[in-house]
């Protein structure tokens, strides 16, 4: 079927209720240009099916093309809701000149990183290199044979249109140019780039485990650059990076210094109080742009939110503090109201941008609010107090609107106005319902309806974690579902894909794997059912089979994936924790409830693959976190349940839910149970409970000590002097 035919049949399918995305449209509405992109399911590639560009996907008919006419591939990177990918199409990909320029001299091929992180990582490192920095849109030029010579991120259409940067018409021309004049000094170029990426791929690691004064030593970096005024990192822009906060709360508990803990508490708060916070809706934009979390980068990921969740009811945990386990539920529950498919699992985000009542594209305009909306949707005279706590006064804040975000305690407020802080509480909570009401009555940001299989393994962990910290079964069940999800709707014929929109997407990658298998770890830590740890044990399997690199730690693609020019073995920590760093900790996670002593092996070989004590333990805050673990000696916490329920198995779960156990992972089984096919689990089988009553099996190295049957001295079994460093304190949910 030719190009065309086939894009008439798509057009069929997709019906009149389509709309293009362009700028570019005939008198009857229809798209001025179609491009092959229109026969794709990504949001993202989706977006520039109608660009004048003519557009390939990534693949075998892009290369053949290229190496036929002997010309380089452009190749742009970006995700559905990317802010300044928007800006890059509407400037330079919708721009007729820039389009004859691209058709002619180049293959443009466009990727949406989030379906193919393989591509992505690979030449992010090649531009990282080339510029000393990365972002989306990643546009980077490729010899016909996929090696990189040129690229960057975002560039303005013309000279002079955004300083400092040459336009992306000149520096098209430019290209050219040299690639049909100098074509040698490319070759070259790109085989030293590549030669290079090679080397980037063969890890750093040192080949001895680090000691604890490494850890030590990557805790005080964290803490060197805390900022103490705002919160988080110092400087802007801000992102809410959640493994520093939470290594810094294990730090506490190991070593009972208050100066961390401050830290994690102070972040979290700021960070809750903060525009970046969606007040009125729940959840958390993408960054902040400045040092004070007030105005961030409005679009909203499953990753972040995901994360987040989970370092709020570790916070919560460790601290004690309320507010923390408020924020992890609203952002939860945005996520179940607004991010999970009718069909099950949750999409990938939301974007940035929306439409104004007149039809202007703004970032920000859905979740900002001008004076009027405000006066109508909360009166002065009612609602003063909401007001003032929400900062919906006085000067405003971003594009001539207000961003609602906290400035003062809660207690101030209460005090400035005659009330408790209860009374504010029931108040703002009334209050926030009213904002996300009225919110709906305006155009909402685009959702990237795309499931990505890593980030709702992510998702599944916060449920799982905030299920059983919180005693919540709406929690528990929501993580069930989204198990289940996993593995009936993103695996086929055993195997673990990357994403699904209509159709499942690529092979699924290591963080799918890792991620995945952490989930279920923690699923099977809220339920104690046999078929989420054997779901668990069975991903580590299979990414034991098909990632693992020789010498310790694992590919980002499978033995079965894309052969690429380089095969990538992340290691540094970005927006999420790095593939091999949570699968390091799953490991670690695995042998604690098993005698398996070949999954400790190839956790210690996964962390020296990485990490050589003598270099900067920074980039690598998610392998700090497991080998952490690993060298706490963590416990296994077997709590014994009877055969028959009981009234003191619901106050045992919640009473050993509610301590914080960062070194520990737990095991709620029922007496006599076999756990078929798990023989390595802990030696539970000769155990019984005390009297019939839920009973507490500590275990450490697949040894258990004396039994704890009564709730109450849970905490001290576990957290009792003897296991604690010199001068440290029960945390609050013990004592």
């Amino acid at each position: 079927m030719t190009l065309e035919a086939q894009l008439t049949e798509k057009a069929k399918l997709r019906g009149k209720e389509y709309t293009p995305r362009t700028r570019h449209l005939n008198p009857d509405g229809t798209a001025t240009f179609t491009n092959r992109l229109f026969l794709e399911e990504s949001p993202y590639l989706l977006q520039h099916a109608h660009n004048p560009v003519d557009w390939h996907p990534w693949g075998e008919e892009a290369f053949a093309l290229a190496k036929a006419t002997n010309r380089p591939l452009f190749v742009s990177i970006g995700y559905a809701t990317c802010h300044w990918c928007h800006v890059m199409e509407e400037e330079s990909f919708e721009d007729i000149e820039i389009a004859e320029a691209l058709n002619a001299h180049f293959v443009p091929v466009k990727v949406d990183r989030e379906e193919r992180p393989d591509i992505d990582a690979i030449y992010m490192s090649a531009v990282q290199m080339l510029t000393g920095g990365g972002g989306w849109p990643l546009n980077v030029f490729l010899t016909p044979d996929g090696k990189p010579f040129y690229g960057g991120t975002y560039f303005p259409a013309r000279d002079g249109d955004r300083p400092p940067h040459t336009g992306f018409l000149t520096l098209l021309k430019r290209i050219s140019e040299i690639y049909t004049t100098d074509q040698d000094k490319i070759t070259h170029s790109a085989n030293q780039i590549t030669q290079a990426l090679h080397r980037m791929g063969e890890g750093e690691g040192g080949g001895t485990l680090p000691d604890a004064q490494w850890v030590d030593t990557a805790i005080a970096m964290f803490a060197d650059s805390y900022d103490p005024s705002f919160g988080g990192s110092k400087g802007a822009p801000k992102f809410p990076s959640t493994l520093p906060v939470t290594l810094l709360l294990r730090a506490h508990q190991r070593t009972g210094k208050d100066t961390y803990r401050r830290m994690a508490e102070h972040t979290l708060t700021a960070m809750a109080d903060g525009g970046i916070h969606d007040q009125a809706g729940g959840g958390f934009h993408r960054y902040s742009t400045d040092v004070k979390w007030l105005v961030p980068h409005f679009e909203k990921m499953l990753y972040d939110n995901a994360l987040l969740a989970s370092a709020y009811v570790e916070g919560f945990l460790a601290t004690g503090t309320p507010r923390f386990k408020k924020v992890a539920e609203t952002t939860l529950d945005y996520l179940l109201r607004e991010m999970e498919s009718p069909k099950g699992g949750f999409y990938s985000a939301t974007d940035a941008d929306s439409l104004t009542p007149e039809g202007e594209k703004e970032e920000g305009y859905f979740f900002t609010w001008g004076r009027r909306e405000i006066e109508a949707a909360l009166p002065r005279a009612t609602w003063a107090p909401v007001l003032d706590h929400f900062t919906l006064t006085g000067p405003l804040h971003f594009e001539g609107r207000y961003i609602p975000h906290i400035q003062e305690p809660a207690s101030t407020t209460a005090q400035h106005h005659g009330i408790t802080e209860d009374e504010l509480e029931t108040l703002v909570d009334e209050a926030r319902q009213i904002m996300r009401e009225a919110r709906t009555a305006r155009k909402a940001p685009l959702t990237d309806t795309k499931i990505i299989t890593a980030w709702n393994g992510l998702a599944l962990s916060a449920f799982a974690q905030a299920g059983r910290a919180f005693a919540n079964p709406g929690y528990i069940d929501a993580a069930e579902r989204t198990a289940r999800f996993i593995l009936d709707a993103l695996t086929k014929d055993g195997r673990l894909h990357r994403s699904r929109l209509e159709d499942l997407g690529p092979l699924g990658f290591l963080d799918d794997y890792a991620f995945a298998t952490a989930g279920f770890i923690d699923l099977f830590q809220a339920t104690g059912k046999e078929a989420w740890l054997k779901a668990a044990l069975h991903f580590q399997n299979e990414t034991d089979r098909l990632f693992a690199a020789p010498d310790g730690g694992y590919y980002m693609t499978g033995t079965d994936g894309e052969a690429l020019i380089t095969r990538e073995k992340p290691g540094f920590d970005g927006a999420i924790p790095s593939g091999n760093s949570v699968a390091a900790m799953n490991l670690f996670r695995l042998t604690t409830l098993t005698t398996d002593t070949a999954l400790l092996k190839k956790g210690i070989a996964t962390v020296t693959a990485f990490i050589d004590p003598r270099k900067n333990p920074a980039p690598f805050s998610g392998m700090v976190a497991a080998l952490d673990f690993h060298l706490a000696s963590p416990l296994a916490l077997v709590l014994l349940l009877p055969d028959t329920e009981t009234e003191r198995e619901t106050e045992a779960l919640t009473t050993l839910a509610s301590l914080y156990t960062p070194y520990a992972v737990t095991a709620p089984v029922r007496e006599g149970e076999a756990f078929k096919g798990l023989e390595l689990l802990l030696p539970i089988t000769n155990k019984t409970t005390a009297n019939g009553n839920p009973t507490l099996y500590p275990c450490r190295n697949g040894t258990c000590e004396l039994p704890v049957s009564k709730p109450a001295e849970f905490g001290q079994a576990i957290l009792g002097e003897k296991r604690l460093q010199k001068g440290q304190k029960l945390p609050p949910a013990a004592r």
